[in-house]
């Protein structure tokens, strides 16, 4: 879906429509795309692979009568999903209990930016 801001203009002068300044994502790994210019169609891919990977899953689901925003995971893909969100629920409490104990402000800082790595991680689900 595009993100078009539309501008409103008087008189004989057309509507322009302008991308947004929010950053893209491949659709496939989620690694954020490299700005683009306002000239011709944007990304969706940030390679080959990962155009490739999603045209495969595209016309599996197609073959299997998934719906199209089904996610299908193995049981390895389940459990390590599962231990990588029990590291950022562990992290999440590390905070907890040494702002609790009344840990320093760089202490707090070196385990926030822990929870934001563990965040970070989990975002790239392929």
């Amino acid at each position: 879906m595009r993100e078009l801001a539309e501008t409103a203009l008087t008189g004989d002068e057309r509507v322009v429509p302008r991308r947004s300044n929010a950053p893209k994502h491949c659709g496939w790994c989620g690694r954020r795309l490299p700005e683009a210019g306002n000239v011709g169609r944007r990304r969706r891919y940030c390679g080959q692979s990962c155009r490739q990977r999603a045209y495969e899953r595209r016309t599996a689901l197609q073959r299997s009568g998934l719906p199209e925003d089904a996610v299908v995971l193995s049981d390895t893909e389940i459990a390590a999903l599962q231990d990588r969100l029990f590291q950022l629920r562990c992290a999440a409490e590390d905070i907890v209990t040494a702002a609790q104990d009344g840990a320093s402000a760089s202490e707090l800082r070196q385990l926030a930016e822990e929870i934001a790595t563990a965040a970070k991680d989990l975002e790239q689900l392929r």
